[in-house]
């Protein structure tokens, strides 16, 4: 079984490169990370949030988290 950290070193790979960069950006425009999802029907902002909660995921998988070490040094 993978672990989460073979996971996110998966979506670095996929997501990293440059036509990689160019599909988040995309993704990042098309589903309103850099907009609103509000919308007067609450059914289509709800389901706008769901696409922007599925990038916004992506990112973290992408985002390079502190590790307890560095954490615990920092205290």
């Amino acid at each position: 079984m993978k672990t989460i950290e073979d996971l996110k070193a998966a979506y670095k790979v996929a997501l990293t490169s440059k036509d990689g960069g160019y599909v988040m950006e995309d993704l990042k425009k098309r589903f309103h990370c850099f907009a609103t999802t509000y919308v007067p029907d609450s059914n289509e902002a709800a389901f706008r949030e769901g696409q922007r909660s599925v990038v916004l995921f992506i990112e973290n998988m992408l985002a390079e988290q502190p590790n307890r070490e560095d954490i615990a040094e920092n205290e």
